[in-house]
């Protein structure tokens, strides 16, 4: 009984670290994995799954939260001094707007999805590439366009080049998944030894 308690309290500590914690480099996709392993085997399920390449969810989620499991926009200030409302609804890993996040769940089924768990949050990324994909023709290789459509939606992608801001992140997110791709070519044939991890 004392094994079993321990076993699950065990548990319980692997599940709050997977998604309270921000890791202490997140621009380095090897020391990310380092400390978390488990977000490594998420990754490489959504890649498999959904055809999203590792690099690709990484750079992501690095612009929209840096790896902070509770990100919100800033609040607007009335008067440039009291705090008013947030811009959007956006939240979590990913920054999923509220009415994205309801057809993620609804079109995948996975209902008890929330946007402050990592696994998530990637299945949602990958989830969201493959949907640009095949709505807009861009290769999910094609972070800087993929990006363009995560951050304006689908409907409102053909209007980018008016945005000069959008294109300067979307720039940003491509030079830092080019970092993640070279970094994981030195460290991933030993992260995928680490089968014996259960999680």
């Amino acid at each position: 009984m004392k094994n079993l308690k321990n076993s699950f309290l065990i548990i319980i500590f692997f599940l709050i670290a997977d998604c309270s914690s921000i890791p202490s480099n997140t621009s380095n996709s090897c020391l990310i994995f380092d400390e978390r392993y488990l977000w490594y085997k998420h990754v490489k399920s959504t890649e498999k799954k959904w055809g999203t390449p590792i690099y690709v969810q990484l750079a992501i989620i690095k612009m929209e939260s840096d790896f902070d499991w509770l990100a919100k926009p800033q609040r607007q200030k009335l008067f440039k001094v009291i705090p008013f409302k947030r811009p959007s609804s956006s939240f979590g890993y990913s920054q999923a707007v509220k009415g994205t996040w309801e057809q993620y769940k609804k079109e995948t089924g996975n209902k008890l999805a929330t946007r402050a768990r990592f696994k998530d949050s990637v299945d949602f990324i990958g989830w969201y590439s493959d949907k640009t994909e095949t709505l807009l023709k861009i290769s999910k290789k094609d972070v800087f366009r993929q990006y363009l459509a995560y951050h304006e939606g689908w409907g409102g992608y053909k209007n980018y080049k008016k945005n000069q801001k959008v294109i300067g992140l979307a720039k940003k997110v491509e030079k830092q998944s080019n970092k993640y791709k070279l970094q994981l070519q030195k460290c991933q044939k030993r992260l995928n030894k680490n089968k014996y991890i259960i999680f």
